[in-house]
């Protein structure tokens, strides 16, 4: 059983500098009780806490570590660009490089804009959306988060509903107004959402496969039916691929389900770990950009060559290497060990997963949606959860989040992982 006395004793520390003592909520560990452990150095599959815990990770910094952490070409890579400077404020070649390598990629993006979070990216693609329609109402679903963005942070996912609080204080109410929230993998209450705002929407914005929400997939013909009425009702379909860009393959999502969206969301994996974002789509639409077009978009950092450079070394490796194959075969004995843990010690688990993605709730129906997800036991969950870190094996401390599979993650490390869960699952009943 692991020990992490050093971590206590700093989290005390931050909690008088910090608010809540970490600068993004999910990480203080309040879904599951307890005090977050504090990261020294982290390797391939494995972290290293301050205690010098060894600690299989499956949150794999919420996406980004696709390749393991502290791969030794992005490594090389960000060396190289910091001794040529860190920021430049004007353009530079690498920015042109990754443009080209995420539109030969996804065949709907002819044109990208770089920015340096996924929220940037979110906030902007629903600008550009009204912008280019000239209509004001776009339609979200439940527990699709898509970044702290105002227009957006309704009945959201991620931290926002590990805490009770789907509507954020802050946001006034005018700002939410002109957002139609409606239940994910429901055709019917998209159509009526149409019906009741004719000629108003300017689109739907949804993650192809939601991973904030603990984890769930688009029903047969759902993404298909987005396309559908978007084309028919002049509305723009926003895929929000920060998550999924990249990882289910190296064209998405959208590769994977055959869709075609209208606007695009990247973030995380395009980085290599570094800061980043980026939003694209057809040119027509991101023209309307300036300094071309009137819709206003900027940043400092946007670009930035670090990030870039970062981002270019995953991504190449990605495109010529064998990673998904891989981690879709990691992901698939993951599943199939966890299934049987759960089966064996008569534990009602549902585990949904999607190539490298996937979550485990504690419920007996099938989940679909966020209604569907919220019957999962939390408490049960938090147990678990705190088990199985002490058994040196890290998912997100969170049933509302996705887990994540790295091709640095080995046949051994979902042996440890797969022999824990079956001892603990089997004391939970």
């Amino acid at each position: 059983m692991l020990s992490f006395k050093k971590s206590e004793e700093l989290f005390a520390e931050a909690l008088k500098w910090i608010p809540g003592g970490v600068n993004s909520p999910v990480r203080a560990f309040r879904a599951v009780g307890g005090t977050p452990f504090f990261v020294n150095r982290a390797k391939g599959a494995h972290l290293f806490d301050l205690d010098e815990n060894e600690i299989i990770d499956y949150v794999g910094t919420w996406g980004p570590a696709i390749l393991g952490h502290a791969y030794p070409k992005i490594i090389k890579a960000i060396q190289d660009a910091a001794e040529r400077g860190t920021s430049f404020g004007v353009p530079n070649s690498l920015e042109v490089k990754m443009a080209q390598i995420i539109t030969r990629a996804i065949p709907s993006v002819q044109k990208v804009r770089m920015c340096n979070s996924g929220t940037e990216a979110t906030m902007s693609a629903i600008r550009l959306a009204r912008g280019y329609t000239r209509r004001d109402k776009i339609i979200k679903f439940d527990g699709c988060y898509h970044g702290h963005v105002d227009s957006l942070l309704v009945k959201a996912g991620s931290g926002a509903l590990t805490f009770g609080h789907p509507d954020s204080m802050g946001v006034p109410a005018a700002f939410t107004q002109h957002t139609v929230v409606v239940p994910f993998n429901d055709t019917e209450a998209i159509q009526a959402a149409f019906d009741a705002n004719r000629g108003q929407v300017a689109g739907i914005i949804l993650e192809p496969v939601p991973g904030n929400a603990g984890l769930y997939v688009p029903k047969s013909g759902f993404l298909e039916f987005l396309r559908k009425i978007c084309s028919e009702q002049g509305a723009l379909l926003i895929f929000d691929e920060v998550m999924t860009g990249f990882r289910l393959g190296f064209g998405g999502a959208q590769q994977r389900f055959g869709i075609t969206p209208d606007l695009t969301c990247f973030g995380k994996i395009i980085g290599g770990g570094l800061p980043v974002g980026a939003f694209g789509g057809r040119a027509d639409i991101m023209d309307q950009l300036a300094p071309v077009g009137p819709v206003y978009q900027a940043g400092t950092l946007s670009g930035n060559p670090l990030a870039m450079a970062a981002g270019i070394a995953a991504l190449e490796e990605l495109e010529n290497g064998n990673v998904y194959k891989s981690i879709e075969e990691i992901g698939a004995a993951l599943e199939t060990g966890l299934r049987e843990a759960a089966r064996s010690a008569g534990v009602a688990v549902q585990f949904n997963r999607c190539g490298s993605m996937f979550c485990g709730y504690f419920t007996d129906r099938p989940v679909h949606n966020l209604s569907d997800a919220m019957h999962s036991d939390r408490t049960k969950f938090g147990r678990y959860f705190h088990r199985m870190l002490e058994q040196g094996i890290y998912f997100a401390p969170s049933q509302f989040e996705a887990g994540f599979i790295s091709a640095a993650h080995t046949a051994e490390d979902i042996e440890k992982t797969v022999r824990a869960a079956r001892e603990i699952l089997g004391h939970m009943n």
